[in-house]
């Protein structure tokens, strides 16, 4: 499984998918700008893969994460998720050649979400990138199974895709080692309004909080979303204000993220349970309640699921090659698994393990997003009916 293979494409290659995937340089605003994107969701959490008009940058992804995180490549972003052409819950997958660190990527890749957050990795952007490539033919598609690996911030991930018909039918993720500090777990956080919450902080790609719903009486449900909501963007950015973390090996502080969990069972030989991930769509003050708001991952969460699997392991709840199925709010579900326990960062050594996540992402459209120079919108806009109370900081 995930035996490494190269797919990275030769000089002919590349020129044969450039003229069709990607624009001729970088037109900028005032010439108007063109992006090629492929929309899919895995989950229901939908992504848009940008496979053209971008500027050429060079780097690596973490180089390249730093730089699109500057005002004016974070315009990109804001063209793309903010209203009138995106909606809170929209991501963004900005597609690059590899940049060379890794001989085995086909494909380098930024993650760009709501609140100006470039995650290192996601798991459901991520499926809706392979099937986006494989899909549209930028990688090959070998039926049964295609491997390839991609380049993201966080490092290498491995993509094992099943096909069948020219149809991606299920994505697997080997993604980067996550892990759960016995520092970080039990940590107790005062959030106002609410009290004391105890909590696990991990990490998956992203560094969550992990709080168990029942301990604040929270009912994981559609109907109960605004509440959800509230709570987990509180909880969140009191974590991050209280008890700040890092990654051992590279600067990407947390937490920024949080996932409430629920109703965690053995059912035979696999581990199951719900979740709800609150994420950031503006910036939390708190001095103004109404900006005490996000939005639901509407998947299961692949980097969520991997904090997670960490969580339990650190606990002894779940061991090596042990499928643990994690339901969204929605209903629907990706199949994590522990392949093997590894040990990173040199300074400070930290015990982790190596997930996959599976799943599977569907093309919703392809589109040509366009921005006319004399549209008054080329940033986007926010507004509080839906969106945070901070619509600058979205």
């Amino acid at each position: 499984m995930f035996q490494r293979r190269s797919l990275q494409l030769t000089h002919g290659a590349w020129s044969a998918v450039l003229p069709r995937f990607f624009a001729e340089g970088f037109e900028g605003w005032g010439a108007g700008l063109r992006l090629k994107c492929i929309d899919c969701h895995a989950g229901g959490e939908p992504a848009r893969v940008v496979v053209g008009g971008v500027p050429q940058i060079s780097g690596t992804m973490q180089e390249k994460r730093n730089l699109m995180m500057q005002p004016r490549l974070d315009a990109l972003r804001k063209l793309l998720l903010l209203e009138p052409r995106g909606y809170p819950c929209q991501n963004a997958n900005f597609i690059f050649p590899p940049s060379g660190v890794f001989p085995t990527a086909a494909f380098g890749v930024v993650i760009a979400e709501q609140g100006r957050v470039y995650p290192a990795m996601s798991g459901h952007n991520m499926m809706c990138v392979a099937t986006a490539l494989l899909e549209t033919g930028m990688v090959p598609m070998v039926e049964p199974l295609t491997e390839f690996d991609l380049e993201t911030p966080a490092g290498l991930v491995g993509i094992q895709a099943r096909c069948q018909n020219g149809k991606a039918l299920q994505i697997t993720l080997r993604n980067v080692p996550s892990f759960c500090r016995p520092k970080d777990m039990d940590v107790e956080v005062e959030v106002p309004e609410i009290g004391t919450v105890q909590l696990d902080i991990a990490y998956g790609g992203m560094f969550y909080a992990i709080v168990d719903a029942q301990r604040i009486d929270l009912q994981l449900v559609p109907s109960n979303g605004r509440e959800i909501c509230k709570l987990g963007e509180m909880i969140k950015i009191a974590c991050r204000e209280q008890n700040p973390v890092n990654h051992p090996e590279f600067d990407y502080p947390g937490c920024d993220i949080l996932v409430f969990t629920d109703n965690q069972r053995r059912d035979g030989d696999a581990m199951r349970g719900r979740n709800a991930v609150v994420m950031s769509n503006g910036k939390l003050s708190w001095d103004n309640p109404e900006s005490w708001t996000g939005m639901i991952d509407r998947s299961p969460c692949g980097t969520g699921t991997c904090a997670v699997m960490a969580q339990m392991h650190a606990r002894g709840r779940l061991g090596l090659e042990e499928d643990f199925v994690h339901e969204s709010i929605i209903g629907s579900e990706f199949v994590g698994r522990l392949l093997e326990e590894v040990t990173i960062g040199a300074a400070e050594p930290v015990k982790a393990v190596v997930p996959t996540i599976s799943g599977r992402a569907w093309i919703t459209q392809h589109s040509e997003v366009i921005c006319d120079p004399s549209d008054p919108f080329p940033q986007g806009y926010t507004v509080a009916d839906i969106w945070s109370a901070s619509a600058d900081d979205a």
